[in-house]
C-alpha cells in the first residue's frame, strides 16, 4: 500500500456518497441494491505477498569499509516479507482475468483473490504497466463468478452519479456513492500517464483497484489514488478512465508489456504569455513544441519546434498533459494524423509512432548520476548520451544537470554513447563532465 500524507495516498479505491433524494409521495424508498447485486460479485479482495529489498547504510556498500572491518567483499542485500491487500475487478470471467493497480502487486511472489462467496483462489500476474498503475492478472483454476464490462468512459460528465465497491481496511465489498467532481486530472503521480476521474467517493486504505461503476452497472474507473493529510478519506478520490484500462489491458493480455508508441516531441502548455507571443486568439488550446528529437515520428512528419499540436486523431488538445496522455495509449507503428497551427495557420500531418528510446538506468552508472533518465543520441547527431530528464532534489539535479542536456565526454575522453559512458565512470568518486547545453560548452565536476 503506498500512501503520501499531506499529498497522495496511492493505495486507496475510489468510493463516493451518492445523494438520491426521494420526493414527496413516493411510495417506495430508491436504493441502489438491484444494482449492487448484478456487480458486486464481480469485485474481489486481492491478499498479496511478497518481499522487498532492506535498504542499508551506504557504508556497507563501500569496498574500504568492507576490507577494514573483515566483512565479505559483496553482501547478498537484506529483503523482508511484506503482506498487503486491496481489490480487483473480474472484466473476464471465462478467461480468469482480473483488473487491480499495479503498485498493488509489486514484488508480489504470491496473490490470492477472494471472492464474494468467500472462495479464495491464487492468482498470477499477466503483466503490469506502472505508468498508468494498471495490472491484469489471471486465475487458471476455478470458476469466477460474474464480470464487468468496460464502459466508454469519454461519455462521462462531471456531477454524472457513479459507485465505488472495495475492500477498504479488510472490509470486503463496502459500497460508497458519490458524483463525478472533475475529469481529466493530471500532476498526481510522478512521471505517469494520467486522465484521471476525480469523484467525492469514500476512499480508504485497501481500496486499490475497486470498482468505480456508472449507474448502469458499467466500469467507468479503476480507484487508484487520493489526496489526503490524514491517509483517510477526504472526499478527493481518483480513478483510471476505462478508456485508459482497455488500451493497457489489451496489451498486457496480448504480450505482457504496454510498447507505447513515441511521437519524439517536447511539448509545453499553451498559457495565456505563449498565446500572446505567437499571436493566437485567448481561446486556442494546445500543446506548444518547444524541441523535436531527430529521427522521431514528429520530425519525419514534419512538425517543428514553436508549432501549436491541437488535436489528435480529430481529438482536441488542451494541453501537454492531454497529448501525452493521447499518444501514450496508442502503439508503435500505428499512424495518427496530427491538427497544429504554424504561424497561426492549421495544418494536419501524420507520424508513424515510433519506438520510446530505451532510457538507462542512470544509477547503475555512477551513483552521482541517480535521478536522470539517460538515452543515447540519434544516430548521425555526434554520438554522447543525451539526459531526457532530471528528477527534483536528485543528486543529478543538485549537480547541475538538466533535461536536454548532452554528455560529450568524461575526464576528457569523448564517449559515443552508454556503453563508453558506463565504461569511462567506472571505479570513479570523482569526474568531469563535459556537456552540451543548447549552443553552450559546459564542465561539470560529479562525486
Amino acid at each position: 500500500m503506498r500512501q503520501f500524507i499531506f499529498a497522495i495516498a496511492a493505495t486507496c479505491t475510489l468510493l463516493a456518497p451518492v445523494a438520491t433524494i426521494a420526493q414527496p409521495g413516493d411510495v417506495s424508498q430508491p436504493s441502489f441494491a438491484p444494482l449492487i447485486k448484478r456487480v458486486a460479485p464481480a469485485v474481489v479482495n486481492i491478499a498479496v505477498r511478497g518481499t522487498v529489498a532492506v535498504e542499508r547504510n551506504p557504508f556497507f556498500d563501500d569496498p574500504g569499509f568492507r576490507r577494514f572491518f573483515g566483512m565479505p567483499p559483496d553482501a547478498a542485500p537484506r529483503e523482508r516479507e511484506f503482506r498487503s491487500a486491496g481489490s480487483g475487478v473480474i472484466v473476464d470471467a471465462k478467461g480468469g482475468y482480473i483488473l487491480t493497480n499495479a503498485h498493488m502487486v509489486e514484488n508480489a511472489t504470491e496473490i490470492t483473490v477472494s471472492l464474494i462467496d468467500e472462495r479464495e483462489l491464487k492468482a498470477e500476474v499477466v503483466g503490469t504497466d506502472p505508468r498508468s498503475d494498471v495490472a491484469v492478472l489471471r486465475v487458471k483454476e476455478g470458476r469466477l463468478p460474474a464480470e464487468i464490462h468496460l464502459a466508454d468512459s469519454s461519455r462521462l460528465e462531471v456531477g454524472d452519479f457513479v459507485i465505488a465497491i472495495g475492500n477498504p481496511f479488510g472490509l470486503q465489498h463496502s459500497v460508497t456513492s458519490g458524483i463525478v467532481s472533475a475529469l481529466g486530472r493530471t500532476g498526481i503521480t510522478r512521471d505517469g500517464y494520467e486522465d484521471f476521474i476525480q469523484t467525492d467517493a469514500a476512499i480508504n486504505p485497501g481500496n486499490s483497484g475497486g470498482a468505480l461503476v456508472s449507474l448502469d452497472g458499467e466500469l467507468v474507473g479503476i480507484n487508484s489514488v487520493i489526496l489526503s493529510r490524514s491517509g483517510g478519506n477526504m472526499g478527493i478520490g481518483f480513478a483510471i478512465p476505462s478508456n485508459l484500462v482497455r488500451s493497457v489491458m489489451e496489451q498486457l493480455i496480448e504480450s505482457g508489456t504496454v510498447n507505447r508508441g513515441q511521437l519524439g516531441v517536447t511539448v509545453l502548455s499553451l498559457t495565456a504569455d505563449y498565446r500572446k507571443s505567437l499571436g493566437l486568439g485567448d481561446d486556442i488550446q494546445g500543446a506548444l513544441v518547444s524541441s523535436v528529437t531527430e529521427g522521431s515520428a514528429a520530425a519525419r512528419a514534419g512538425v517543428e519546434a514553436g508549432d501549436v499540436i491541437t488535436s489528435v486523431r480529430g481529438q482536441p488538445i488542451k494541453g501537454a498533459a492531454e497529448l501525452r496522455n493521447s499518444i501514450g495509449m496508442l502503439r508503435v507503428g500505428e499512424s495518427v494524423e496530427v491538427g497544429l497551427l504554424r504561424d497561426g495557420k492549421p495544418r494536419r500531418v501524420t507520424a508513424q509512432l515510433r519506438e520510446p528510446a530505451q532510457l538507462a538506468d542512470a544509477s547503475s552508472i555512477h551513483p552521482a548520476l541517480a535521478g536522470a533518465d539517460l538515452v543515447e543520441a540519434p544516430e548521425g547527431s555526434g554520438g554522447g548520451v543525451i539526459i531526457r530528464s532530471v528528477q527534483p532534489d536528485s543528486r543529478a539535479a543538485q549537480a547541475g544537470l538538466r533535461a536536454e542536456d548532452r554528455i560529450v565526454s568524461v575526464n576528457r575522453s569523448r564517449i559515443a554513447g552508454l556503453a563508453q559512458l558506463r565504461e569511462s565512470t567506472k571505479d570513479q568518486t570523482s569526474m568531469l563532465l563535459q556537456i552540451q547545453r543548447g549552443n553552450q560548452m559546459l564542465i561539470l565536476p560529479l562525486r
